[in-house]
């Protein structure tokens, strides 16, 4: 973050642990997803989400534009809903109409939101089942931020 005065990997409090950012994902309630138009505008909506060990899971349905963008283009950014303690995701969106994945996504969003939702309620021909995987996440501390800006890349 050039002209930001963000500090060497070993100054300030240093480079944050994974684990730091797997909570935070893990965590929140709310996620910002960003998707582009196919003239190139940005589109960005909340969405409830489900951090699965390396993937965040997603619903939403099939006409949404979020769902429309990301089945032109799958690159996308999400991110956290806390601005002071962000996790950013760069990756790549992909809709699964398997029913293991259906089913786990249905088994994590119920535990995770204390839902009752029945499989029906993903139903590929009505809302979509979407997984981001990162290619990047970068994340940062309010309390230390020229000191705390870490990203992991990912193959």
């Amino acid at each position: 973050m050039p002209g930001y005065g963000i500090l060497a990997a070993d100054q300030g409090s240093g480079l944050l642990p994974w684990s730091w950012a797997a909570d935070r994902l893990a965590s929140a309630r709310n996620y910002w997803v960003t998707s582009s138009w196919p003239d190139g505008r940005p589109h960005s909506m909340p969405v409830w989400g489900m951090w699965d060990d390396s993937i965040l899971w997603f619903t939403s349905g099939v006409r949404s534009r979020k769902v429309r963008n990301l089945t032109a283009d799958p690159r996308c950014v999400v991110t956290t809903e806390d601005a002071s303690d962000p996790v950013v995701i760069e990756g790549s969106a992909s809709i699964a109409t398997d029913a293991a994945s259906i089913r786990r996504v249905l088994d994590l969003m119920n535990d995770k939101y204390g839902g009752y939702l029945e499989e029906s309620f993903l139903d590929p021909a009505v809302n979509a089942t979407i997984s981001v995987r990162p290619r990047t996440v970068i994340g940062m501390r309010h309390g230390d931020f020229p000191g705390s800006p870490t990203r992991w890349a990912f193959g």
